[in-house]
């Protein structure tokens, strides 16, 4: 499954994820990933969560993103959610690109049976029809 948190700057987009991560650690039995851009959310989610610094691994392009996904999924079967913070910060503000990485992971979800959450830093009205179904 998949849900894209999408809202303007200053809307409330990281507090919702932090609070989907938290009520996730209390339901789940599997490891929880959240790739963030920076290190801002150190002191908000629980000590449980394996936080990735994108730019620590020179994540710049969605391709480089879903080969790390690829590889976290590789390298870790127990993962059964990600979170991605500030999407566009990661691979860059193509809307285009973004909606094709999104509709990306909702397949590779789905595949490994992985919960993935994302942010997206945009104006929910300009989402495409595809997009908006995982609003």
């Amino acid at each position: 499954m998949i849900h894209v948190i999408m809202g303007l700057k200053g809307s409330g987009k990281t507090k919702k994820l932090i609070d989907s991560i938290n009520e996730t650690l209390s339901q789940v039995n599997g490891d929880v990933v959240c790739i963030e851009y920076g290190k801002k959310l150190t002191y908000d989610v629980n000590y449980r969560v394996r936080l990735v610094d994108s730019q620590e691994y020179a994540i710049g392009n969605s391709d480089m993103l879903k080969g790390f996904l690829s590889g976290l999924h590789a390298g870790n079967f127990d993962i059964t959610n990600v979170y991605i913070d500030n999407l566009y910060k990661t691979i860059g503000n193509d809307r285009e690109i973004g909606e094709e990485f999104v509709a990306w992971c909702a397949a590779f979800a789905e595949a490994n049976d992985i919960n993935v959450t994302i942010t997206i830093s945009d104006d929910p009205n300009l989402a495409s029809e595809e997009m908006k179904k995982y609003l």
